[in-house]
């Protein structure tokens, strides 16, 4: 079988670059030496290992990914850019009719979804790609649509810490505080205690110093209206290669989608993780 040409945007990113690196070191897997990046990105190339990737600015991408699309049939891209971005990226690649694997968070979802399901394209997106943090939610999901109202009566308590660097709140956190409404518990996004002070997070949270640049912390704390009752959810991550390896399964998943002839179709990571 031949490699599946993967394109990654967002370069110089560290996610991206994580990715990047994922790919080009996995024989399943063409790194094609083009990454969309941002406009205040100040130079034309990023290095990775002994690749030479070209980066591309947004005023000169659509001709370049012309080009991309004749040189490289089949590519697929893989977005870790900024919140910003998200919507836009999107309606870019469906403009183009490229598949793609969405990681960046933010951005309006379900617009995001539209943009695909009106499209001739198809694409994996997801608020996370860790395969087991997937896991997990799947679980809480199964809880919220089989058990409404487990947890009526008691508080939620969420604490995330994430590299400072992070822009949006966490979309994992989004989506399990939303599994938690659905077993009865009040609560919005306004409401979860983000960290993004370096010194804090090494001195008051105990995150190793060696990935303060990189980790994401969750706990959620449910309690029972008489206090006499705790439940405790936590998954912290320190690092990025985890979301990569993810990352890397959901672009296989998306290319045997292709080859069976999908499109206007989204997937989840969820999907991924049951298609593996």
């Amino acid at each position: 079988m031949n490699p599946i040409r993967v394109m990654v945007n967002g370069l110089p990113g560290n996610m991206a670059a994580t990715v990047a690196g994922h790919v080009d070191n996995d024989s399943r897997f063409d790194l094609i030496p083009f990454s969309l990046t941002g406009a205040d990105i100040p130079f034309s190339e990023y290095k990775l290992g002994n690749v030479l990737i070209q980066l591309i600015h947004p005023d000169n991408r659509d001709a370049a990914m012309e080009d991309i699309v004749k040189k490289y049939p089949g590519v697929i891209l893989v977005d870790y850019t900024h919140p910003s971005a998200v919507n836009a990226n999107a309606f870019f690649y469906a403009r183009h009719n490229m598949p793609f694997v969405m990681g960046t968070t933010g951005g309006n979802r379900k617009s995001l979804e539209d943009t695909v399901a009106s499209s001739a394209t198809t694409a994996v997106i997801a608020p996370n790609m860790a395969k087991q943090i997937v896991g997990l939610q799947a679980m809480l999901e199964y809880g919220a649509a089989n058990f409404p109202d487990l947890y009526k009566g008691y508080s939620l308590k969420v604490r995330e810490s994430h590299q400072n660097g992070k822009a949006d709140t966490s979309g994992t956190a989004k989506a399990i505080i939303s599994y938690f409404n659905r077993m009865g518990i009040p609560f919005t996004e306004k409401d979860i205690c983000k960290e993004r002070n370096p010194d804090v997070q090494q001195k008051a949270w105990g995150i190793p110093e060696a990935y303060i640049g990189g980790h994401g912390w969750h706990t959620y704390t449910l309690t029972s209206e008489d206090q006499t009752v705790t439940f405790e959810f936590t998954h912290n991550v320190n690092g990025r290669d985890v979301y990569a390896l993810g990352t890397l399964d959901a672009v296989v998943y998306l290319h045997e989608k292709i080859s069976q002839g999908v499109h206007g179709k989204v997937y989840s990571m969820i999907d991924v993780l049951q298609g593996i």
